[in-house]
């Protein structure tokens, strides 16, 4: 203990990030000394999600028992996961031998060199095996670095308009009509009178806000907008990014403002999606899952459809979240690792199960045949979503796999908080023209995240890469 206290002394005067990397050190070293498994398995396995967790079971007892090996899982919380794997690559602590890491916890691991990443390059043994070939190929992206994938997509979370049927449907208005953002916002209208007096529209056409990190990005991926390169360069402040910014706000703000803001999570915001105070809702695959569970009141009311596009011809899906399975360098059993991977990534038991329990399809293409995803779906009229969703897993957008995403995003949203500001109090609510103020809020976005990349010497060389190839 001596030891590591001199040790964060000397650190003094040294850069944030390296105070982080100290006190994930710190904090893992504890817990690795603190924590003693009740039987330590031949591999160990982190897994954040217990629902994961309790379908991986059973394929492992049986691979265990067949393979005279034994594969120890522990669900760990997100938080723990990341602080216990970045300690782990950075500090030299262990680490399991697979971990399953969230989407906004796997870029952390790609800060660096290629070679420097702590997960091992999985790249040739797909194409070795056939598999890559087989994986949806846009799901890839969030877990791969010049081209190169440290990690199997759990998932493809493609992203479906969820909307009122039985509303739309009494008012003679067939949504599927609806191919733009445009035309879907004009065919509504009618459903925004206040015939009830209480001085809001009875139906709001959308459930979105400005504040909504996570559909701000939905939205702006589905419309191409793009944050960073593949590359890694931060492209933030450019025309398109200003366009869709200034497009969904304009959606909020002014007295013909089109969206509403209902909580995604909340008994209250629930109660307000069975009240119908909004039509549509923007709908990755697992969203359908919360609503069965938590909104039980608006089985057999809801359709999904195509999001509509931002222009005729444009993207009708996005993505929303997602997770991976990585193998660490550290692990001394990579083929077993490996076996165990394929077993609870590539298993139609699990993909199979994974839909029926929690409408997620699965990434892996050769099982997109299997007739669950056919199966009518009572809580949606029905309609055969599963399938719905696999038809449009293709064109999924491309994710950036960059460390500076997430508080890039979260820079972004404050950026439409900002711009909506600006709207009210200058009475501006035509996108058009709050694409020239929304450019300017980008600007200063651009500037934040080139301050914070410049801190970390291989982020600084990525930058200077960028300014050599735009001269």
């Amino acid at each position: 203990m001596h030891r590591i206290t001199n040790t964060i002394l000397a650190l003094r005067g040294l850069s944030s990030g390296v105070w982080v990397i100290a006190t994930l050190f710190v904090i893992s070293l504890i817990l690795v000394l603190v924590r003693q498994p009740e039987q330590e398995g031949d591999l160990q396995f982190w897994v954040f999600s217990p629902e994961h967790a309790e379908m991986y079971a059973p394929l492992i007892e049986e691979h265990d028992a067949s393979h005279g090996v034994k594969l120890d899982m522990t669900v760990m919380s997100i938080a723990a996961i990341q602080s216990r794997m970045m300690s782990g690559f950075f500090g030299g602590l262990p680490t399991a031998d697979l971990i399953e890491v969230e989407k906004a916890v796997a870029p952390q691991a790609f800060m660096g060199p290629v070679d420097a990443i702590g997960f091992h390059d999985l790249t040739d043994l797909l194409l070795e095996e056939g598999l890559l070939t087989q994986l949806n190929e846009p799901s890839l992206s969030p877990w791969s670095v010049d081209g190169r994938v440290f990690g199997l997509p759990h998932d493809v979370h493609p992203v479906m308009l969820a909307y009122r049927a039985d509303i739309t449907e009494a008012a003679g208005i067939d949504l599927t009509l609806a191919e733009t953002w445009e035309e879907y916002f004009r065919m509504l209208r009618p459903l925004m009178e206040d015939k009830d007096n209480d001085a809001r529209p009875d139906h709001t056409p959308l459930s979105f806000w400005y504040t909504n990190q996570d559909l701000i990005e939905t939205l702006m991926l589905q419309g191409d907008g793009q944050l960073f390169t593949p590359s890694g360069q931060p492209v933030i402040a450019n025309e398109r990014n200003a366009f869709l910014l200034a497009t969904i706000v304009s959606w909020c703000v002014g007295p013909d403002r089109v969206a509403i803001d209902i909580n995604e999570w909340s008994a209250s915001g629930h109660q307000e999606k069975v009240d119908g105070l909004a039509i549509g809702y923007i709908a990755p695959d697992w969203m359908c899952s919360i609503w069965k569970m938590h909104v039980p009141g608006l089985e057999g009311k809801l359709k999904l459809m195509p999001l509509p596009a931002f222009e005729p011809g444009g993207r009708r899906t996005s993505v929303r979240g997602g997770t991976m399975l990585g193998i660490p360098k550290t692990t001394q059993q990579f083929d077993r690792a490996w076996d165990y991977a394929k077993l609870l990534y590539t298993s139609p038991e699990v993909a199979r199960q994974l839909y029926r329990e929690v409408d997620i399809i699965s990434p892996v293409r050769s099982l997109w045949d299997d007739p669950v995803y056919n199966e009518p779906d009572p809580y949606f009229m029905n309609q055969r979503k599963g399938r719905m969703y696999i038809e449009l897993a293709p064109e999924i957008p491309l994710r950036p796999s960059s460390p500076y995403n997430k508080q890039a995003a979260i820079d972004v949203r404050d950026a439409a908080l900002n711009l909506a500001e600006y709207a009210n109090r200058n009475s501006v609510y035509n996108a058009e023209d709050l694409i020239p103020e929304a450019i300017r809020l980008l600007d200063r976005v651009q500037a934040r995240v080139e301050q914070r990349m410049s801190r970390n010497a291989f982020a600084a060389e990525d930058l200077a890469a960028g300014d050599g190839e735009a001269q």
